[in-house]
């Protein structure tokens, strides 16, 4: 399920032209500033277009300038002044996306670019909201003893998981986040600010007391706050420390107005001059900063040695880790590598990819392919996840974190279990963490949205039930 562009209700007909609606391509909010090379055709010609703002319009290139931010539920829209004919058009829209909490490297954020073909029909009607379910017809959720021991761990899932549901909004993200717990498929949920909250990336009083308020009456419960550190501002220059403590601490007292126990933010980006000065805040709102590891990071660079020699350094129970088990892939998702074999690439490196994923020359391979130019463009941005979102470590590799992690994120692509691929590494990490005395919580996270297109209440119910199956067969017990 790739995330959406233009929907089927995009291009709609004004008095003096069209109006083409652009859906944010992304995980969370970013800053209008973030959106360059913005351009579009339609039925193969380019056309002239100007940005329509809340208040104003700017020429596309005028974005740069602008302060607002693009809230990942709006779309925005694109005039033009060319009048089109009743009907199906072929419509591009391409930009670039400077996404500022993300490092190319020493000089400047990550740029990415995305563009979106499609046949689309002038004035189409709205998309339909999404169909409700009636609660008798429901799934049941799994029932929790309430004598279950007070040492239980907390299992729960993720808004991340209905990423794709929040681009297209047929439905308010709040809504959504609450309907994970109202509709039964867990009562304790990890959210996301910059997808939640019209006002990130500081989160509004208003907002988060109508959201507590809200959960509290559905009996649900936060775990953590998927934090951002954007490190840039636009047009880009690095933020001071001052800065850098401003943007997070909002954040931060979001995740004290929720009761959750803290906010999280990728392993390493913080630094030590920043995690000192944020030792008082974190006293001051009584909640947790954890530093996410994931995917191909690996303790034996060096980067992350010296982050991890950091933070024993501080011996700080309020900045924990938190561990998410995309680290520890045995193998790759068999839907993943279906899709490389249907957009072009070599069959012999698929086949490598699906026998020998954690073999080095696997990995050499890889990097070979993409800078050989073997990659089709079509299949481009799906296949750096073998560069920086599959990771190949073992629990062994990982065991240095163990004693101060705080947070497990048992991230799954898709529910082919076959050899274990899905329910050996939850084992494997539950069996680790019981070593060292772990009492955080564990978080359902989906991430094969990217290109499955299955429902997420669906997958995320069964992944749940797996992960128990898997914890209690490691002797875990979990709430």
């Amino acid at each position: 399920m790739p995330l959406p562009i233009l929907l089927p209700d995009a291009l709609s007909s004004t008095e003096s032209g069209f109006a083409l609606r652009v859906s944010l391509p992304w995980i969370r909010s970013l800053p209008l500033a973030s959106v360059t090379d913005l351009a579009v055709s339609i039925d193969g010609e380019p056309v002239d277009i100007v940005v329509a703002l809340e208040r104003h319009r700017v020429a596309p290139s005028a974005l740069a300038f602008e302060s607002g931010w693009w809230f990942l539920q709006d779309r925005l829209t694109l005039e033009g002044r060319r009048m089109l004919r009743p009907g199906a058009h072929d419509v591009t829209v391409s930009f670039t996306l400077v996404v500022p909490y993300l490092q190319a490297g020493p000089d400047g954020p990550l740029t990415l670019p995305f563009r979106a073909d499609a046949a689309l029909t002038l004035d189409a009607p709205p998309q339909a909201p999404a169909s409700v379910v009636d609660r008798a017809e429901r799934e049941e959720p799994p029932r929790i003893d309430e004598e279950a021991p007070s040492s239980a761990w907390d299992l729960g899932a993720s808004a991340f998981n209905w990423t794709p549901e929040v681009i297209r909004a047929v439905r308010p993200a709040t809504d959504l986040a609450l309907g994970i717990v109202e509709d039964g498929v867990s009562s304790t949920i990890e959210i996301e600010p910059g997808q939640l909250w019209r006002s990130f990336p500081e989160p509004s009083a208003s907002e988060v007391d109508a959201f507590r308020s809200r959960m509290e009456a559905v009996g649900g419960t936060v775990s953590i706050l998927g934090g951002s550190l954007d490190d840039w501002a636009l047009p880009a220059r690095r933020r001071s420390v001052d800065e850098r403590v401003a943007f997070l601490e909002p954040q931060l007292r979001a995740a004290a107005l929720l009761g959750a126990r803290g906010v999280r933010v990728p392993f390493g980006q913080a630094g030590p001059e920043l995690l000192r000065r944020l030792q008082p805040v974190l006293a001051e709102h009584d909640v947790v900063l954890y530093e996410e590891i994931q995917g191909q990071q690996t303790l034996d660079v060096p980067a992350i040695a010296e982050n991890l020699e950091v933070l024993h350094a501080l011996d700080d129970p309020r900045i924990r880790v938190l561990i998410d088990i995309s680290m520890l892939m045995p193998s790759l998702p068999p839907s993943y590598l279906d899709e490389l074999r249907e957009g072009g690439v070599a069959p012999a490196l698929v086949e490598r990819l699906d026998t020998a994923w954690r073999e080095p020359e696997t990995h050499a391979a890889v990097i070979s392919a993409l800078r050989g130019g073997d990659v089709p463009p079509a299949v481009h941005t799906l296949f750096m996840n073998l560069l920086i979102r599959f990771g190949r470590s073992t629990v062994a590799d990982i065991e240095p974190l163990l004693p101060l992690t705080a947070g497990v994120h048992l991230k799954f692509w898709d529910l082919d279990d076959a050899d274990g691929r899905v329910s050996r590494p939850i084992a494997d990490i539950g069996t680790a963490l019981q070593r060292v005395g772990f009492t955080g919580t564990l978080t359902s996270e989906w991430g094969g949205h990217e290109w499955l297109d299955d429902d997420s209440a669906t997958m995320t119910r069964a992944h749940l039930a797996l992960a128990r199956t898997a914890l209690a067969g490691a002797s875990v017990t979990v709430a």
